[in-house]
C-alpha cells in the first residue's frame, strides 16, 4: 500500500481500519513491525503521531491488558489499569446498581466523553441519583456492554477536550477502538470465584476476522457472562433485636451489601470496511447488548417502618390542635368495626388481635419479618455507526458518517408492596424504565498544506447531534393510589415507585456544531495546535470554546507539553426534565427521597431555574524524559468548573407542596418529606499529577509504573442548595492519591505478570448519612497471572485479582444497616477472585 493511501485512511482523526486488516494479510508479523499500539487517534486529527509526541497525555492500554485480567465488567478492568480512573461496586443504589457511575480525574461519569472508533457512543439511560456524592445525578455512558475481548487498544485522553470534541470532555475522552483483523480469532472460556466462595462469574467469548473480498474486513466479536451476587453483611441491630424478642421469621442477615446478580449477559460488536477505490472505503460497526441485573435495597422493619407497618394520621383527630402521641395508628381500617367486638378503630391495635380481626389489616400477614425489596432491570444497549471517507483529488480528506445509538431500561422491583392497595397488593411489580436515544450526522474535512514554509495541517467539520430521554410507564399497580392512602399509607411500590401516566413522556433536545483545528509544525522541535468550536443547543442557546497546545522538544532525552482549554458540558434532556422517588437513608431514618425538574414551581421557590452548560476552564503541563532504557512522563493538570450541575441539597416539604406533586402525578410524592432538583449549584478546582514509567528489565521483562494524585476543592456554592456533606464528598470522597506498578516477563512457551496496586485514603457519608463518617485509611492488593501455551493455539491462563485476600478498613456503623465495609471502598470489598481461562487461537 502507497503511503498516500496509508495518510487518508487516517486523516480525518478515525483509526484506519483497513490499513491494519490489508497489512495483516500480506505480513504474519505485521502487528510487531507496526508497533499499534503507540499510534493515537485521539487529542490530535493527524496521522501516525504516538503517545509521547501528543501535546496532551494520553494513556494508551493494549487489548491484551484487558483480557488478561479476571473480572468481566470493563469498567473494573479500566480502573485496574488507568489509576486515574475510578468505580466503586454500588451496591444498594437504585439504577446505579445496573449501570455503575465511573469517574476520571475526581469529576463524574458524564464530564469524560467515550467514543467508539472515534465516534461519539451514546449515554446510558440510567441517572445515578444515590452516586456518594461525587456522582449524584450524572447520566454517564455504559462501557461495561463493550466486551473486552473486542478490543485493540483503549486511548485515554486525561485532558480538556470540548473544543475538540463537543459536550462532556471536561475530564478526558477515552476512546475504545475495535479489532479490525481480516482473519483468525480467538475462543475463550473464563470461570472466576471469590475467597469466600460466592460471586462466581462465567464467561464465554470469542473474536474473529473475516475478508470482506479482496479488500475489506468483516470483524465479529461476542461474549456472554453471567455473575451471581456477593454478601459482605452482618446482621443489622434492629433486626437481631427483632430476633431476640422472638421474631423467628427475620431473615439473616436481614439486608445484603454485595455485588449484584448479573444474568444473560450477552455482548455483540462488529467492525467492517471495504474499499471501494484507491481513494476511499465505506466502514460499518455497530454493537447489541442485554442483561438483567438485580439487587438489594433497604430492609423494611415490621415494628416501625412508617407508612407500611406503621403510619401516622395526618389530621388532628383529637381536636386540641396538635398531633398527639396517641394519633400515631399502627394498623389500616379495610372494614366496618364490629361493636360487639369492643373496638372502636384499628389504632394501637396488637399484630395478633389485627389478624384476628378481619377489619383490621397488618402487612405482618404477608411479611411477618419484615421485607428486604429487590430491585434490578433489564438493560438493551444498541448503536450502528456507517460512513464513508477518503480523499478528493486535491488532496482534501473527508469523513462523513451517521449513527444511532440507543440504551434502555426496564425496572422491576419484588418482594414489596403498594402500601395503599392493602391486601389485594401484588409483591412484584414493574414501575416503567428508562431510554435514551441519541442520532449524530458528521462531516470531518482534513487538509495538509504549508504557511511560510512551515507545514501546517488543518481540519474543520460540522455535527448535528439529537438527544431523546424516554420516561416508560410502569404497570398500575406500581403508581396506584389505593384505599389506605386516605389513612396515610405510601403510593407506589415501595422502594422504587413507578412513573404514572402524569410523569412520562419524550424529552429530546438537538444541536448543531462547526469546529476548525489547526497544527503548526515550527521547526522539527516545535509544534503548536489551536482548535476552535462552536455549539448551538435548542434549549439553552449557544456556546463557544478553545483550545490552545504546544510539544516542544529539548534534546533527545527530554520534551515538554502543555494544552489551555475551555470547555463545557451541557445539560442532559434528562437532568432538565426528570422526576423520581427513592428510598434512602435521610438522618438515620429510612424515608422516601424525591427529585423534581428545576422549572417546576416548587423547586423555582427554592432556587430552581432552567439549567445552563457547565463551563469550564483546562491546563496541563507535562514533560517527556528518555534515560537510557526509561521512558518517563509526568504531567499536572489543573481544570477549573463553574455552574457544576447536580442535585441540589434535601429541601424540605411543606404540606401543601407535598399536595401539589400528588397532584402533578408523581407517584409516592404524598410520603416526600424532602425534594431535590438539579441546579448549577457550585464551582470546584480540581488539580493533579499524573507519572507514568516503563523499563525493559531484559528481553522478555518489563516493569511499568503507574501514579495518579488528585485534589479537589470546592471553591463556590450556595449554603441553600447545598450541604456540608456534599461537600466534604465532592473534595474526600475519592482516593487522593492511586497507583499500580507491573512485572510482566515472558519466556519460551509461558509468561507471568504481578501487579501491585495502591488505593489511597477517602472518607464515606455511610448511608449519605453526616452523622455517619468513615475515614478509611489506605490499601494495597496484589495481582497475579500466569499463562502456558501448549501450542501456537491453546494456552491455560490462572490468576488472581487481589490474591492476599485484603478488605477495606470494616465500617463501625455496620449495625444501623448490615454493610460490614464501606460501600465506597475503591478498591472494591469482594476480597480476592480467583480464576482460570482457557483460550484457543486460530
Amino acid at each position: 500500500m502507497n503511503e498516500k493511501k496509508k495518510r487518508w485512511l487516517t486523516a480525518c482523526g478515525a483509526p484506519s481500519l483497513l490499513a491494519a486488516s490489508i497489512a495483516a494479510l500480506s505480513s504474519p508479523t505485521f502487528a510487531e513491525d507496526a508497533l499499534l499500539e503507540e499510534v493515537i487517534t485521539i487529542g490530535t486529527r493527524v496521522e501516525g503521531r504516538s503517545a509521547t509526541d501528543s501535546s496532551a497525555p494520553i494513556d494508551i492500554v493494549t487489548g491484551e491488558e484487558f483480557v488478561n485480567q479476571g473480572d468481566g465488567d470493563l469498567s473494573n478492568l479500566l480502573r485496574n489499569v488507568v489509576p486515574s480512573y475510578n468505580v466503586n461496586a454500588k451496591p444498594i443504589s437504585d439504577a446505579a446498581s445496573i449501570v455503575r457511575p465511573a469517574n476520571l480525574r475526581g469529576l463524574p461519569p458524564d464530564s469524560t466523553l467515550v467514543l467508539v472508533n472515534g465516534k461519539r457512543r451514546h449515554r446510558a439511560a440510567v441517572i445515578s441519583f444515590l452516586g456518594s456524592g461525587v456522582s449524584d445525578g450524572a447520566q454517564g455512558p455504559d462501557i461495561s456492554a463493550i466486551p473486552a475481548i473486542a478490543l485493540k487498544q483503549v486511548e485515554v485522553l486525561r485532558d480538556g477536550a470540548a473544543a475538540q470534541y463537543g459536550s462532556d470532555a471536561i475530564a478526558g475522552v477515552i476512546n475504545f477502538q475495535l479489532k479490525d483483523a481480516a482473519e483468525g480469532g480467538t475462543v475463550e472460556a473464563k470461570y472466576a470465584t471469590t475467597a469466600e466462595g460466592d460471586g462466581d462469574q462465567s464467561t464465554i467469548a470469542a473474536n474473529f476476522g473475516l475478508p470482506l473480498t479482496d479488500s475489506g474486513f468483516v470483524n465479529v466479536s461476542l461474549e456472554y457472562r453471567e455473575q451471581d451476587s456477593t454478601s459482605r453483611s452482618v446482621q443489622r441491630d434492629d433486626a437481631a433485636q427483632l430476633i431476640a424478642d422472638g421474631n423467628t421469621y427475620v431473615a439473616n442477615p436481614a439486608q445484603i451489601w454485595g455485588q449484584p446478580e448479573v444474568n444473560d449477559d450477552t455482548k455483540f460488536f462488529v467492525n467492517s470496511a471495504i474499499e471501494i477505490n484507491d481513494t476511499a472505503e465505506l466502514y460499518a460497526f455497530g454493537n447489541y447488548a442485554s442483561r438483567s441485573t438485580d439487587g438489594g435495597f433497604y430492609f423494611r422493619n415490621p415494628e416501625n417502618r412508617s407508612g407500611v407497618f406503621t403510619y401516622e394520621e395526618k389530621t388532628d383527630v383529637n381536636g386540641n390542635g396538635v398531633i398527639d402521641d396517641d394519633e400515631v395508628f399502627i394498623h389500616p381500617l379495610i372494614g366496618d368495626l364490629d361493636p360487639s367486638n369492643g373496638i372502636d378503630d384499628c389504632q394501637n391495635v396488637s399484630v395478633s388481635e389485627a389478624h384476628d380481626l378481619e377489619e383490621c389489616f397488618s402487612y405482618t400477614e404477608i411479611f411477618p419479618g419484615g421485607f428486604t425489596p429487590r430491585f434490578g432491570g433489564d438493560l438493551e444497549d444498541y448503536s450502528v455507526v456507517f460512513g464513508m471517507r477518503g480523499e478528493f483529488a486535491n488532496g482534501i480528506g473527508y469523513d462523513v458518517s451517521a449513527s444511532r445509538g440507543h440504551n434502555e431500561v426496564d425496572f422491576n422491583i419484588y418482594n414489596t408492596v403498594n402500601a395503599t392497595l392493602g391486601p389485594d397488593t401484588p409483591t412484584e411489580f414493574s414501575p416503567g424504565g428508562y431510554a435514551q436515544t441519541e442520532t449524530n450526522f458528521n462531516i470531518d474535512l482534513t487538509k495538509s498544506t504549508e504557511v511560510a514554509g512551515l507545514p501546517l495541517f488543518m481540519a474543520t467539520g460540522f455535527e448535528w447531534r439529537e438527544e431523546e430521554f424516554e420516561v416508560k410507564q410502569g404497570d398500575t399497580a406500581s403508581w396506584q393510589i389505593g384505599d389506605l392512602a386516605e389513612q396515610g399509607f405510601l403510593i407506589g411500590s415501595n422502594g422504587f415507585s413507578g412513573f404514572g401516566p402524569e410523569t412520562v413522556g419524550t424529552f429530546d433536545r438537538d444541536n448543531i456544531a462547526i469546529y476548525s483545528d489547526f497544527e503548526l509544525e515550527v521547526n522539527d522541535d516545535l509544534r503548536l495546535g489551536a482548535a476552535l468550536r462552536w455549539e448551538d443547543f435548542s434549549d439553552f442557546g449557544d456556546t463557544f470554546n478553545y483550545k490552545l497546545s504546544g510539544h516542544y522538544t529539548i534534546n533527545d532525552a527530554i520534551a515538554l507539553r502543555s494544552t489551555w482549554s475551555t470547555g463545557f458540558r451541557a445539560p442532559t434532556p434528562a437532568q432538565s426534565n426528570i422526576s423520581n422517588v427513592t428510598t434512602a437513608f435521610t438522618n438515620g431514618q429510612l424515608e422516601n427521597k424525591g427529585t423534581i425538574p428545576p422549572t417546576n414551581p416548587i423547586a423555582q421557590l427554592r432556587g430552581g431555574t432552567q439549567l445552563q452548560p457547565e463551563e469550564s476552564d483546562s491546563f496541563t503541563l507535562g514533560a517527556i524524559f528518555s534515560a537510557g532504557d526509561w521512558e518517563i512522563t509526568i504531567d499536572y493538570f489543573q481544570i477549573s468548573v463553574d455552574d457544576r450541575i447536580t442535585q441540589s441539597a434535601d429541601q424540605l416539604l411543606t404540606d401543601d407542596e407535598r399536595a401539589q406533586l400528588v397532584a402533578d402525578g408523581i407517584s409516592g410524592a404524598d410520603s416526600l418529606t424532602f425534594f431535590r432538583f438539579y441546579t448549577n449549584d457550585f464551582d470546584t478546582k480540581t488539580r493533579g499529577v499524573d507519572v507514568v514509567a516503563t523499563y525493559p528489565v531484559g528481553d522478555a521483562t518489563d516493569l511499568s509504573f503507574a501514579w495518579n494524585w488528585t485534589d479537589t476543592e470546592v471553591t463556590d456554592f450556595r449554603e441553600e442548595t447545598i450541604s456540608d456533606m456534599r461537600l466534604r464528598q465532592l473534595e474526600d470522597g475519592l482516593p487522593n492519591v492511586r497507583g499500580n506498578a507491573t512485572f510482566n516477563h515472558t519466556g519460551d512457551n509461558w509468561r507471568g505478570l504481578v501487579r501491585l496496586n495502591y488505593y489511597g485514603s477517602y472518607w464515606e457519608a455511610h448511608l449519605d448519612d453526616y452523622s455517619l463518617p468513615i475515614d478509611a485509611g489506605d490499601e494495597f492488593t496484589v495481582d497475579i497471572e500466569a499463562a502456558y501455551d501448549f501450542n501456537d493455539s491453546m494456552t491455560l491462563i490462572a490468576g488472581a485479582e487481589n490474591i492476599f485476600n485484603n478488605y477495606p478498613d470494616k465500617n463501625p456503623w455496620s449495625g444501623v444497616a448490615g454493610a460490614e465495609y464501606p460501600e465506597t471502598a475503591p478498591m472494591g470489598f469482594n476480597g480476592a477472585l480467583y480464576y482460570v481461562r482457557a483460550q484457543y487461537e486460530f
